[in-house]
């Protein structure tokens, strides 16, 4: 059943993390941080199923290896609290299969990563428990044309109402920081996540498939037509809810409180956590 799940975070150096050792782990193999000296070695790891790493077309050729990339990201990101990496979890379409499930990952990130400029570090996890997912880990700082890497931000002058800089009292010029790309901003979460909901869909349908995914909130969906006011949606990106009441079947990433249940002929929950950075997935009746 084809369960729709995206979830992002960002590998920083300020709570203990380390992109050498996350690429390691989601990649199951063995690298060396030159940054701190320690050696990651999960060559042990299952389930690793298929790793590529796509660049934009101006980085550099040899990041196509790892532990070259990610070394590069260490040193590059050189602060103690520095952003090292974006990582962007999905859940696969169970419904497809791995070959299909490369191309969808690949057009995927290709469309709205890599052509935007990040070089994306790609793993897919399967264990042949029915969860498919894929780990996406992407850099954080753009390339210069020539391959070398970028600022992630820049310094703009305030100007006054006449179009001229501002001193301030201590002789320098007012400023601000902004960033150089997009990447951050608040809207690219929603918008990656609607992506992929399309995308997946979009394979769905050409593989003759009935499942659907949708990446709204179950408030969205749902809210009224159930008569569920906005204490029911507790939390999202846990559960999956599917009800025969519903005018189609659907997954919607949702948690309930037990009053908010009534009016379902029947419920499927599908709970979903990560553990040691893998998806498991337990299926509840109720």
């Amino acid at each position: 059943m084809a369960i729709y799940h995206l979830s992002i975070k960002i590998i920083s150096r300020g709570k203990g993390k380390s992109a050498v050792a996350a690429a390691a782990y989601r990649s199951g193999t063995i690298i060396k941080n030159n940054y701190d000296g320690l050696t990651h070695d999960y060559t042990k790891k299952g389930g690793v199923v298929h790793t590529e790493i796509l660049l934009p077309d101006n980085a550099p050729s040899e990041y196509t290896d790892r532990a070259v990339l990610w070394n590069a990201v260490e040193k590059i990101e050189n602060a103690r609290n520095s952003q090292l990496a974006r990582e962007i979890e999905i859940a696969l379409p169970a419904e497809l299969t791995l070959m299909q499930n490369k191309s969808l990952v690949r057009e995927y990130v290709k469309r709205n990563f890599v052509e935007h400029g990040m070089c994306a570090d790609v793993c897919i996890h399967d264990t042949d428990n029915g969860n498919p997912h894929a780990h996406i880990m992407l850099t954080m700082r753009p390339i210069e044309q020539g391959g070398s890497w970028s600022a992630k931000s820049k310094k703009e002058y305030v100007l006054d109402m006449d179009g001229e800089k501002i001193r301030l009292a201590s002789g320098e010029y007012k400023s601000r920081k902004i960033s150089v790309v997009d990447w951050n901003d608040q809207t690219k979460a929603e918008e990656w996540r609607e992506a992929w909901a399309t995308a997946a869909n979009r394979y769905l349908e050409k593989l003759g498939h009935s499942e659907r995914i949708d990446h709204r909130s179950f408030v969205v969906c749902y809210k009224g037509r159930f008569g569920l006011n906005a204490t029911t949606h507790m939390h999202t990106s846990l559960f999956a809810v599917h009800s025969e009441d519903c005018c189609e079947r659907r997954e919607v990433d949702i948690i309930f409180n037990r009053q908010g249940l009534g009016g379902f002929h029947a419920l499927l929950l599908y709970f979903r956590f990560e553990l040691d950075g893998e998806i498991v997935q337990l299926k509840m009746v109720i």
